[in-house]
């Protein structure tokens, strides 16, 4: 049995099984968010007070409700990728083709965050107040979802 890094004793089989867990894990969390997200964006331009929203507001709505389609069909790549190629010896490509779309997907799903987050503000607060609240979450959303990781990631080894 060939180690490899990540756990003591554990082969590259065993290490692709567990990072598929994972992978699949961590989209079960997110994808409730996308869909909450997705149906108030697909339920909003039938309300009463939509047809008050400015030229601004509008297009502001269609990147939130872009982003949000993109982000659904990419996090869910992830498993129907997973289903296609099950027991096809494709292991290897779908964990790292599929944290690839993850990030992708998450990446679009924080564009459609503070597309939402900028819509919504704006509407009900004016633009200034939608920027500096857009802004503030754009600010926690790079650091916690990205620039922190990528930083600890290039701090350490891959065995840490």
């Amino acid at each position: 049995m060939e180690e490899v890094p990540g756990r003591p004793h554990e082969t590259e089989k065993e290490r692709l099984d567990r990072n598929l867990n994972e992978l699949l894990g961590g989209l079960r969390v997110a994808l409730p968010g996308i869909q909450v997200l997705f149906a108030f964006l697909l339920i909003l331009p039938f309300q009463g007070r939509f047809a008050e929203a400015t030229a601004f507001q509008e297009k502001v709505f269609f990147v939130a409700l872009i982003a949000t389609a993109l982000s659904s069909v990419l996090l869910i790549a992830v498993p129907v990728r997973h289903r296609l190629l099950f027991r096809r010896d494709q292991k290897h490509y779908v964990v790292f083709a599929g944290s690839n779309l993850a990030v992708a997907g998450l990446a679009l799903l924080g564009v459609a965050i503070l597309a939402a987050m900028l819509l919504v503000s704006d509407f009900l607060f004016g633009g200034l107040t939608a920027a500096l609240a857009t802004g503030g979450i754009a600010v926690v959303i790079a650091w916690i979802w990205f620039a922190a990781p990528l930083l600890r990631r290039a701090r350490k080894s891959p065995r840490d």
